[in-house]
């Protein structure tokens, strides 16, 4: 790094949020993202570990995040998204919704507070798109004679596009839905990933030769046949669409919902979709609760909370994480469980170590 001896000198900086009464009166992003000149100095505050554990164990992705950070500290976008793209071809959605196991294997935050390696990814990736540095922005040429169909849209769906189309197979993408994108357009609250995100992406797909047929279920409006004598492989990317349930005793109750049907709807209606008066799932002026304490569980903490909820409580079944790393835990010791996100700042209250089970 361009700084030695910064991860003791300068302080970690996180992202600041719009106000909260503001925000939970929209489904805008909450987010608000460091300037330049914070995110090079937040750079600067990279260890350069010998051996990093972000990179080889925290990142499920591989990231090199040493050397991205070095280039970043110095400036230097071009050569930082080169790198990163080499391992992840969604950078603008990881540096957005991802957890950042990452963060949590730094060695910077055995004795204080690691390095903002998301916020460093997503503006690497910000940058890749306000100057052009795409590796995938025209259509491939050299086509090889083979074709490959993908049903699902939703992140494995993409990826796997992504990567076919850059080594040169002519790919079609198959989504059920109106729209391309999964989970990233339906699953993950706008709050969180505003959809002109994943616009972005499908268009950039699309110019590369990438094509997509939306309202289409394969199986029903298209046969398996039909796909086996077009295409020489198919991948299946639909995604995990049974909900696990609880056996617990009330279960069949009326107001009780998954939280994915209930989070893809809202997404559906802030598009501009119609949903019948008697199907639409609302928490306007009701006490919920939301059980789970993951990602998912905040997300619908959120919704709920911009809906007009009246109150709002999320349990959790796993007892309460410190606060802060403690400096005794190593990785992968140190719990990568959801401490706080932008929702549990916004209202609601949080109960830890509750077992729900039969009585």
């Amino acid at each position: 790094m361009n700084k030695e001896r910064a991860f003791l000198e300068i302080n970690r900086k996180n992202p600041s949020y719009r106000p909260v009464k503001e925000r939970i009166n929209d489904f805008n992003p909450v987010e608000i993202r460091l300037t330049e000149d914070e995110i090079k100095i937040q750079a600067m505050r990279c260890m350069d570990c010998g051996v990093p554990f972000c990179h080889g164990y925290g990142c499920p992705l591989t990231n090199t995040i040493p050397e991205v950070n070095e280039h970043i500290s110095n400036g230097r976008w071009k050569e930082a998204w080169q790198i990163i793209s080499t391992t992840n071809p969604f950078p603008e959605f990881t540096g957005r919704i991802c957890p950042a196991p990452c963060e949590a294997s730094c060695v910077a935050g055995l004795n204080g507070e690691p390095v903002t390696i998301r916020q460093i990814e997503l503006a690497v990736a910000e940058k890749a798109f306000e100057y052009g540095f795409y590796l995938n922005e025209k259509k491939v040429e050299n086509k090889k004679d083979k074709k490959v169909a993908i049903i699902g849209s939703g992140p494995a769906g993409l990826a796997a596009a992504y990567y076919l189309n850059k080594h040169g197979y002519e790919v079609t993408v198959y989504e059920n839905a109106p729209k391309p994108g999964g989970i990233l357009r339906y699953g993950i609250p706008n709050f969180k990933l505003e959809k002109g995100i994943v616009d972005r992406r499908i268009k950039l797909m699309e110019q590369s030769g990438i094509i997509f047929e939306t309202n289409v279920e394969v199986g029903k409006d298209i046969s398996a046949r039909y796909i086996h004598t077009r295409f020489d492989a198919v991948i299946l990317a639909g995604g995990a669409r049974q909900p696990r349930g609880l056996d617990v005793p009330g279960k069949e109750l009326k107001g009780i919902f998954f939280a994915m049907p209930y989070l893809i709807q809202q997404t559906r209606i802030l598009d501009g979709e119609i949903i019948p008066e008697d199907k639409v799932i609302s928490a306007k002026n009701k006490n919920v609760i939301v059980i789970g304490g993951g990602d998912t569980g905040a997300d619908c903490v959120g919704t709920a909370l911009r809906q007009g909820a009246k109150s709002v409580t999320q349990i959790e079944i796993l007892p309460e994480p410190p606060k802060t790393r403690p400096p005794e835990t190593p990785w992968p010791e140190w719990p990568l469980i959801l401490r706080e996100s932008s929702s549990h700042k916004e209202g609601g209250k949080r109960l830890w170590g509750v077992l729900t089970k039969k009585s």
